[in-house]
């Protein structure tokens, strides 16, 4: 099977009620927990990059096309502003989890998003990330309107 080949490597995008959101599933390896087969709490910022990183390509947003500058004026990336994690049950060894990311609050140049991992349809942890566009410079670069409509559906 070629890598073009795979299915969903990706996540796949989706939209319900409360608007667009990204699922990614994502299975628990030895590597990812502690010595007691519990997933190890710097996994899930992990588990929530992959998923935020997947929904930007899947919208046509990828971070390769940001830092060259094709993607804006300048060359840019986003970084981690702020997070708040609730960790609400453990995950395992060889756990199946779903990572679900959904736009909450787009700002002149930040991007909040919401995150809950699951595992079997309930939530185990929850996730609120805030990113900023930033030149290589680190100054804020107001989001183009290609990011802004592509976040908007």
């Amino acid at each position: 099977m070629s890598e073009g080949n795979w299915a969903d490597i990706a996540g796949r995008l989706g939209e319900d009620v409360r608007g667009k959101f990204h699922r990614l599933p994502v299975r628990v390896y030895f590597e990812d927990t502690d010595a007691g087969g519990v997933v190890y709490h710097a996994s899930y910022v992990r588990f929530c990059e992959r998923g935020r990183t997947d929904f930007l390509r899947l919208l046509g947003v990828e971070a390769r096309q940001l830092i060259s500058g094709e993607a804006s004026n300048e060359p840019a990336a986003f970084v981690v502003r702020r997070m708040s994690l609730d960790f609400k049950r453990p995950g395992r060894m060889d756990d199946l989890l779903v990572v679900e990311t959904r736009v909450k609050e787009l700002g002149g140049a930040s991007v909040t998003l919401s995150q809950d991992i699951s595992k079997d349809g309930r939530s185990i942890f929850e996730a609120e990330v805030t990113v900023v566009l930033v030149s290589v410079g680190g100054k804020p670069l107001r989001l183009s309107d290609a990011i802004r409509v592509a976040f908007e559906g």
